[in-house]
């Protein structure tokens, strides 16, 4: 298995980034300025972007694992790697997502606990309503993962 980071090219892995944001003008929003990854093994199995929000915070803008190889710890394995890569530089890691049975318990068995709630956020932003587990997602939960502490 090897993470490897994505200079160029990066829309090469659009297929797979809109498994988790399914509209391609709010990836541009994001892909450019942010570090991506993908997790390699035996072929691509996971992409990440992260990007710089400022202030010593660092946010997983886009996570996916390719349908038939979820489960496998993959997803698990590339929040590690952010975690592990960017806590030298960055006192929290952010990750926005809809609130949903599928993500948000993936996200707190990573470490992960609720930070705050932007109201309406999917169906301000996105130009069709986005479903996932069966559930019109609405709002977008952020939640956070201290990656530094200060020894006071």
């Amino acid at each position: 298995m090897e993470i490897r980071k994505v200079e160029t090219n990066k829309k090469e892995y659009l297929p797979l980034l809109f498994l988790a944001d399914e509209q391609e003008d709010m990836i541009d929003q994001y892909l450019e300025r942010g570090d991506m990854y993908v997790l390699e093994d035996g072929g691509v199995k996971a992409v990440c972007v992260v990007t710089d929000e400022g202030n010593g915070s660092l946010e997983i803008k886009n996570l996916a694992v390719i349908p038939e190889s979820q489960g496998k710890g993959y997803g698990r394995r590339m929040v590690r790697f952010v975690a592990d890569s960017y806590r030298d530089r960055f006192k929290v890691l952010y990750v926005g997502t809809g609130d949903s049975p599928a993500t948000v318990p993936f996200y707190e068995k990573c470490g992960f606990r609720r930070s705050h709630v932007v109201r309406n956020f999917f169906t301000d932003h996105y130009a069709h309503p986005i479903y996932e587990g069966g559930r019109q997602l609405v709002d977008m939960v952020y939640l956070k993962m201290e990656l530094s502490y200060e020894i006071y």
